[in-house]
Order: structure tokens, then C-alpha cells, then sequence
């Protein structure tokens, strides 16, 4: 219950702070990206100890969390101001999806995370338990790529000069499967912990990875 309050807070922060695109070090990024690859360490965690259908039912859980936030806040943004509430720009700047973001976002997110979640299954069976490093940074470079691929096109291809789109994409991409890099033995011993704590450590022979399944 713990990592999935956190993974859908992480996800619904990373949301809000989308609407604004930083520098930071070498890289051109939206704000999200500081904290989004958080979802993919607490999704590669779900799945290395829960197995696929308890992240199956996370990843859903979030999705309609941040579907439901989106929706909050197009309504509030369309309702009229009461007299003298002076901040209608500055909300429509921060928490005024465009419906192109919104839908990017939930694109990028549904397949991103069914597609980390899935590989890591998949090399957990056909590494007999190995080498939990390999999964969890092999699954992110796979997840994030296509989050990155399909979040950039849909939200910002032919917006954006095609300069600082591509600029954009790469740094995102090397940044958020660097963080997973970086935070590898924290996985890692959450991943010990909870193994032995729960007295779980799931291989997912026979699941059926289809994303609608209950």
C-alpha cells in the first residue's frame, strides 16, 4: 500500500510540474522529469516482488488517478473566476492542460509502464532470478523509450522548433535512465527488504501480461 501511495504521488507531481521546461546541468527537460523516474523504480519493485498483476493493478490505479486529476483541472479552469480572483492566466499557465499534453501524458504513461513492467517480468523467468540489475535498468531503458518517444511526438512535434524537440527527447531519455542507474542499489535493497519481510519473491510463469486483465 506504501509504494503505491507513493507511485501514484510521484506520477501526479510529475504532472503538475510538467508545465515548466528547465535547464538543468547539460540537459533541457519538463520539471517532471526531476521526479517521474521514481514511477519506473517503484514499478520495477512491484513487479520484481508482487509479480506483473499486482503492478498491473498500480499502473491502473495511477493511470486513472491522473486521468481524474486532468479532468479536475480542466473543469476548474473553465469555470468562471469569482469577482476580484485576478489569477485566472497564471492558472491556465500552470494547471491549464492542453488536451494534447493531457493525452501525451496518459499515452506515454499506459505504455511506458506496461512495457517496463512486463520486460522485467520476462528477464526475472529467463534469468532464473539473476542479475536483478540487469533487469531493472534494462527494463527502464525499454519502458522510458517508448514513454519518451510517444510523450515528445504527441506533445510537442511540430510545436516546438525541431532543434529543441530532439533536444528535449534525448534529455529526457538519458536522464530518466540514468536516475534508475544511479539509484540501483536503493532498489536493490528495498527489493531485499521487502522480499524478506513479505516472504514473497513472485515469478510471473503463466501470467497473462495483457494490460486489461483484472
Amino acid at each position: 500500500a506504501t509504494i503505491t501511495g507513493l507511485f501514484v504521488a510521484v506520477l501526479l507531481i510529475s504532472n503538475v510540474a510538467s508545465s515548466k521546461v528547465l535547464v538543468f546541468w547539460p540537459f533541457t527537460f519538463d520539471g517532471g522529469t526531476l521526479l517521474f523516474p521514481l514511477s519506473y523504480i517503484f514499478g520495477d519493485i512491484l513487479t520484481e516482488v508482487y509479480g506483473f498483476r499486482r503492478a498491473r493493478r498500480v499502473i491502473w490505479t495511477g493511470f486513472a488517478s491522473a486521468f481524474l486529476m486532468s479532468i479536475v483541472f480542466l473543469v476548474v479552469g473553465a469555470l468562471p473566476p469569482a469577482a476580484g480572483w485576478e489569477n485566472q492566466a497564471a492558472y491556465d499557465a500552470i494547471l491549464g492542460f492542453v488536451p494534447r499534453i493531457v493525452v501525451a501524458s496518459l499515452i506515454a504513461y499506459f505504455a511506458g509502464e506496461f512495457t517496463n513492467s512486463f520486460i522485467l517480468a520476462k528477464m526475472k523467468i529467463w534469468s532464473k532470478g539473476k542479475h536483478l540489475w540487469q533487469r531493472t535498468i534494462g527494463s527502464t531503458i525499454a519502458g522510458e523509450g517508448v514513454d519518451t518517444v510517444l510523450f515528445t511526438t504527441i506533445a510537442f512535434a511540430g510545436v516546438l522548433p525541431w532543434e529543441t524537440f530532439f533536444l528535449l527527447a534525448v534529455s529526457n531519455y538519458i536522464f530518466k535512465v540514468g536516475i534508475e542507474v544511479v539509484f540501483t542499489p536503493v532498489t536493490y535493497a528495498v527489493i531485499g527488504f521487502l522480499k524478506k519481510e513479505e516472504k514473497i519473491d513472485h515469478y510471473d510463469y503463466g501470467t497473462d501480461f495483457s494490460p486489461f486483465r483484472a
